[in-house]
């Protein structure tokens, strides 16, 4: 094998992500935030059940994904970090930023449950921070007595992110949600998304008013930021598609 053949490596994906995450704007910038559960459905020839005997003994596991919607805006040598208010450089490789090389991500989820059988492969998961059609490409068991360190340091992003806003609705918005068959879990997961600010940085510090949308698990959503509130203005069914 010639030294460049050994520089290549073939990545391929064994599954692919179902979430109710349907654009990048919204997603929480790391895993665990919010509890919305996700869906990893294995790919041939990868779906056999034999493959994930024993991973039901696991509550956690490590997602190997790619970045598939920043492929096109390539990688960067330094980026500016959203825990640092958009203003400040760091490297890449001293980020989680998705303009990477490889594009490669890790996530550290929680599993509800494996639906394994002759129709294939399922793993049902919690706490993704994963846009939906995310290719997957290696699934580890997350093992905690070698996963977390104690007193590790966590540079500049030590402390956990909480909640920014306080999340509140218009009448209109409230009687939308209450129409839906699962309601309160929505509410609870729109109030846990847009809490965290999803803003991008540099629009925080601006001081001008404006709307934001996103796409979730069907929804249109619709909200202004003022002062510390977020006010949910509209919410609505995608043309053509069924919320779920």
């Amino acid at each position: 094998m010639s030294a460049r053949q050994s520089e290549m490596f073939p990545l391929r994906p064994i599954g692919r992500v179902h979430s109710p995450f349907e654009e990048k704007f919204g997603i929480p910038r790391q895993p665990g935030l919010v509890h919305v559960p996700a869906v990893i459905e294995m790919l041939p020839p990868y779906a056999h059940p034999e493959m994930f005997e024993g991973l039901e003994e696991f509550s956690h596991l490590w997602i190997s994904f790619v970045f598939h919607a920043c492929l096109e805006q390539g990688w960067r040598k330094r980026v500016r970090p959203p825990r640092l208010g958009g203003n400040a450089y760091k490297g890449v490789f001293a980020t989680r930023s998705p303009f990477r090389p490889n594009h490669l991500g890790l996530s550290a989820v929680k599993l509800d449950r494996v639906d394994a059988g002759e129709g294939g492969v399922r793993l049902h998961i919690q706490g993704a921070d994963l846009l939906d059609g995310t290719p997957v490409v290696d699934i580890k068991p997350y093992i905690s007595y070698a996963d977390s360190v104690e007193q590790a340091n966590s540079g500049f992003a030590a402390e956990c992110p909480h909640a920014q806003l306080q999340v509140l609705f218009s009448p209109e918005a409230e009687r939308f949600l209450a129409g839906l068959p699962d309601a309160e879990k929505r509410t609870c997961q729109l109030v846990e998304i847009i809490s965290l600010d999803p803003r991008p940085a540099y629009r925080k510090s601006s001081g001008r008013e404006r709307s934001w949308g996103m796409r979730f698990a069907g929804l249109n959503v619709r909200w202004e930021v003022r002062e510390d509130q977020a006010w949910i203005t509209d919410i609505s069914i995608e043309s053509g598609v069924r919320a779920s």
